[in-house]
């Protein structure tokens, strides 16, 4: 049986991570698909920013301004996500103001607020956060406002971060490219960093919600270091190191 496109690409990419390069005919061989199919699987994972387009295949693009688009999610991913939107949920009560960032996690987290709350207050910068949330009977959606970056659907600068003054939020879940023990939380945008500061600044409390492909990337744009933040909740692949390294700087941190 032919494989999913999905499952296809996460192969690709696990190649390109092992060896730098891939080639099309080879991918075509070892994967069982016709060099159309490959092709059209490359051009796809280059319009996502993870890889580029050389001749005959394919060279890895994870940079500093990885940025990957919100429809390509490959099923570990997915489940990796999962776990850690299960232990998000456990600090979401009613009553509260709570900050969502843009990204698939947060997406995720939103689609699945329980029934049982009735009174949550959302503030977020997701044009998907707030129209998964538009229908949730026992939430009240506040959209940032800005200029909207298109490819992730989310709000940024200028404005995207003004109505964050004026909030005063119970926690803040957000997104991150990349953590480092050092280099702290960071994003591949400049602008969505802005929006990500916004929110720790206004937050009283701010866990970031990140699987362990983030540890260890330091993306272009700083949000904060891991001392200015609450907490990380990610996935047991994280590695040992970063954990302690994470922990002796004070980061309370959940593995899911």
């Amino acid at each position: 049986m032919e494989m999913k496109a999905s499952e296809r690409q996460n192969r690709i990419l696990d190649m390109l991570q092992a060896n730098g390069r891939v080639d099309i005919a080879q991918l075509s061989e070892d994967l069982g698909v016709s060099t159309v199919t490959i092709r059209a699987d490359l051009n796809r994972l280059e319009n996502a920013q993870l890889l580029r387009r050389v001749r005959g295949g394919a060279v890895a693009a994870f940079t500093g301004r990885y940025d990957a688009s919100a429809d390509v999610l490959t099923p570990p991913n997915l489940r990796q996500k999962e776990r850690i939107v299960t232990e998000a949920l456990k600090l979401v009560f009613n009553g509260q103001t709570i900050f969502l960032s843009s990204g698939t996690t947060a997406e995720l987290l939103a689609a699945r607020i329980p029934a049982t709350i009735t009174d949550l207050v959302v503030a977020t910068n997701s044009i998907n956060v707030a129209r998964i949330l538009a229908d949730h009977p026992g939430v009240s959606v506040i959209v940032t406002g800005g200029t909207l970056r298109s490819k992730v659907n989310s709000l940024v600068a200028p404005l995207g971060d003004v109505l964050l003054r004026e909030i005063n939020a119970d926690l803040g879940l957000l997104s991150a490219s990349g953590v480092d023990v050092d280099r702290g939380f960071t994003n591949a945008s400049w602008a969505e960093a802005e929006v990500a500061k916004a929110m720790v600044r206004a937050a009283k409390r701010v866990v970031f919600l990140a699987d362990h492909s983030k540890i260890g990337h330091i993306a272009s744009a700083r949000i904060v270091g891991l001392g200015e933040a609450n907490g990380l909740i990610t996935d047991s692949g994280a590695p040992s190191d970063f954990l302690r390294g994470a922990r002796e700087k004070g980061l309370d941190i959940i593995t899911a």
